[in-house]
């Protein structure tokens, strides 16, 4: 069905802005993902941006719901056939964007209205991801007049022949679990100092580290932190996807003092035996593919590219 298609048949496209959902526009908005997941084989929305749909309104944060509405409908009953986030947070950067369309609605012009919707609200200064790097997406960008400045790699490796040298910690440094509510602040200000270059995961907040602990795959059995003389000085926080089958090195974070002496490769080792001990057949992790000495460790440790996100921006 094409843009005239969608006049011919009486139906007409509504797009409408929200500082906070309803919770039936929530799960509407979280069974389109599941469908358009279902056929791209990778969400279209990050954790974050999944995250932020719920628990009502959130600062710099606003949703588009794009809706095919008939005569007698409105904006709430009409038929969601697509969904834009954007989030206006960083002091610095653009405003970020994730945005997807139904499966069954693709090829009408809903991508590009989307898109110059978000273009238009955040001043056309924006970045937007496209997960999974597919071609549609791809010549969004460009239609959009968007230029490629990010890739992000998801890499892999089997846990099943995991055989790694045992970690050796720096001298003083030891490690034990996350206490949920007792580590809370120490963590947060860890996390802050180590991605203090990286806007997303440096920016976290307590409302941030409470969402993912409130979600069904937090154990903090997996969440490993380094401390030195009281001190916490890094952290493996570990996540298992038990519908994949998969573990995943969420978070890898080092004190910018305790860097260089191979804290990180410790940690790394430590959260990998935990996942293996889980009975899990491989584990995935991202990482910026201009990080490129991060690259080759993961790549010693026997990890490889798997799938690729990539973010487009607006010319500065």
């Amino acid at each position: 069905m094409t843009s005239d298609d969608i006049a011919r048949s009486g139906r007409t496209r509504s797009l409408q802005t929200y500082a906070a959902l309803s919770p039936e526009q929530v799960e509407a908005v979280l069974a389109l993902l599941h469908e358009a997941a279902g056929t791209d084989g990778q969400q279209a929305v990050s954790e974050q941006g999944r995250l932020q749909l719920r628990g009502g309104e959130r600062a710099g944060v606003s949703h588009l719901l794009l809706s095919l509405t008939g005569e007698g409908d409105d904006a709430d009953t009409g038929e969601l056939v697509g969904y834009a986030q954007l989030e206006d947070t960083d002091p610095v950067e653009p405003p970020a964007a994730e945005l997807v369309v139904h499966p069954s609605h693709r090829g009408q012009g809903h991508g590009r209205a989307l898109g110059s919707a978000l273009l238009a609200a955040s001043g056309k200064r924006m970045r937007v991801w496209a997960h999974g790097g597919h071609s549609a997406a791809r010549h969004l960008a460009q239609v959009l007049g968007l230029t490629l400045f990010r890739e992000l790699r998801q890499m892999r490796r089997p846990l099943t022949d995991l055989d790694l040298p045992d970690p050796v910690l720096p001298d003083g440094v030891t490690v034990r679990t996350f206490v949920p509510g007792r580590d809370d602040a120490a963590w947060l200000a860890l996390n802050a100092a180590a991605f203090a270059h990286h806007p997303e995961q440096g920016s976290l907040t307590q409302r941030d580290l409470d969402d993912r602990k409130a979600e069904p795959w937090f154990d903090p059995k997996g969440f490993f932190l380094a401390e030195r003389d009281g001190r916490l000085v890094g952290f493996h926080w570990t996540k298992v996807h038990r519908a994949e089958d998969l573990g995943e090195v969420y978070v890898l974070g080092v004190s910018p003092q305790a860097q260089g002496g191979g804290l990180g490769k410790s940690l790394t080792t430590i959260g990998l035996r935990h996942l293996a001990g889980q009975g899990l057949p491989a584990v995935m992790l991202y990482v910026d593919a201009d990080n490129k000495a991060a690259v080759a460790v993961y790549e010693r440790l026997g990890f490889l590219t798997h799938e690729t996100d990539l973010m487009y921006r607006t010319e500065t």
